[in-house]
C-alpha cells in the first residue's frame, strides 16, 4: 500500500439521499462539481478517501468510483464501511454490502473496510474474517465503537490471526470523548491508526460560519450548530490568532491540532481549494502550548456535539 498520508479526504457530503449531502450538509454535489476536487487531491498526493455504503444511499461511493476508474488502482487508498443498520436479513449481508461497494467504487479490493456502528459486535465482527481471508479487504476498522467493543473485536479477529488496524470515531476540539475514554492511548499502544471524523464539526470550526454567516438553512448541521455559534467565539478567536502565526485558517488549525494528537483526521472536501488547504494543514506543527490553549477553550465552550448515531465513549 502507498505510504499513508497524514490526512484522509471524506466524501460524506457527496451526492444526495438518506444520510447524504443534501440532508446532512445542505449541499447537492455530483460528478461535474467534484471532479476538480478529486483531480486536485491526486495532484497534492492525498490519495486516501473515506466513504460508506450508507452515505446518500450509495451515491457518495458511486461518484468517487466514477473518478477511481480513471486512475490506476494503486494510486488511491479506499476506505468504506459496512453499516449494520441498513443490512438485510441474509446470512451473507456483509458480503452483499461489500459487493455493492466494490461495484460502485470500481474496485476489486477495498483497502480499509469498517464496521460502521457496533450494533452487535459478536454477530458482525466474525463476518469480516472471510472477507479478509479471501483478499477482498486489506485491513479492518471499527467505527463508533467504545474501548470494550474495540478490545472484543480485536479478540474475535485475533483468533483468526487478524487484527483491528483502524478505529474511526468523532474527535474534535469540542468532542474529545475518545481521548478521555483511553481509546487514543489504546490505539497508540496497539499500533492502531485512529481516524478522527468531524474534526471541523461539519464546518462549525472552519471559520466559515458564525452568527452573521449561518449554515445552509434546513440542513442537519444548521439545526445542530447554529444555536451554539455564540459559545464558540473565544475558541475561534484563539484559532484565528494561532492561524495568523502559521498563515493558516481556523479549519487548518483544527486539522493540525488533530494531527498533533496522533490521529489521522478525515477532512470532508467539496471544493478544490479545500483539498489544497488540507494538504497545507498536514504540514503545520503546533506547539504543546498551542495545543493546550485550544483544548482549554474547546472545553470552556461547553458544547455537546454528540450526534444521534453516537454515544459517549
Amino acid at each position: 500500500m502507498n505510504t499513508m498520508p497524514k490526512i484522509a479526504l471524506g466524501a460524506w457530503s457527496w451526492g444526495i439521499g438518506a444520510a447524504g449531502g443534501d440532508q446532512v450538509f445542505g449541499s447537492r454535489l455530483f460528478e461535474d462539481d467534484l471532479r476538480p476536487v478529486f483531480d486536485k487531491a491526486m495532484e497534492c498526493g492525498l490519495m486516501l478517501w473515506d466513504t460508506a455504503a450508507v452515505y446518500g444511499e450509495g451515491t457518495s461511493e458511486r461518484i468517487l468510483g466514477s473518478f477511481v476508474k480513471d486512475v490506476s488502482r494503486e494510486q488511491v487508498i479506499l476506505s468504506t464501511k459496512f453499516t449494520p443498520q441498513i443490512a438485510g436479513d441474509s446470512p451473507e449481508a456483509m458480503q452483499e454490502m461489500l459487493d455493492g461497494s466494490k461495484e460502485r467504487l470500481h474496485a476489486d479490493v477495498v483497502d480499509i473496510y469498517w464496521i460502521h456502528n457496533p450494533m452487535d459486535v459478536e454477530k458482525w465482527t466474525p463476518k469480516l474474517i472471510p472477507l479478509a481471508q479471501s483478499g477482498q479487504i486489506k485491513s479492518i476498522g471499527v467505527s463508533n465503537h467504545n474501548l470494550s467493543e474495540i478490545r472484543r473485536a480485536g479478540e474475535i479477529l485475533g483468533a483468526a490471526g487478524l487484527k483491528v488496524s483502524a478505529v474511526q470515531n468523532h474527535f474534535s476540539l469540542l468532542h474529545r470523548s475518545s481521548e478521555r475514554a483511553g481509546i487514543l492511548d489504546y490505539c497508540k499502544e496497539n499500533g492502531i491508526t485512529f481516524y478522527a471524523y468531524m474534526v471541523l464539526e461539519q464546518g462549525a470550526l472552519s471559520g466559515k460560519y458564525d452568527t452573521a454567516r449561518p449554515f445552509p438553512e434546513g440542513s442537519d448541521r444548521a439545526r445542530c450548530y447554529g444555536p451554539v455559534m455564540p459559545q464558540l467565539e473565544k475558541l475561534m478567536g484563539s484559532m484565528g490568532r494561532i492561524g495568523g502565526k502559521y498563515n493558516a485558517s481556523p479549519a487548518q488549525i483544527a486539522t493540525a491540532w488533530a494531527i498533533a494528537k496522533g490521529t489521522l483526521p478525515i477532512i470532508g472536501v467539496t471544493k478544490a481549494e479545500q483539498v489544497e488547504a488540507a494538504a497545507k494543514a498536514a504540514k503545520i506543527v503546533l506547539t504543546a502550548e498551542e495545543v493546550s490553549e485550544l483544548e482549554t477553550l474547546g472545553d470552556a465552550a461547553d458544547i455537546n456535539t454528540l450526534r444521534e448515531w453516537e454515544r459517549e465513549m
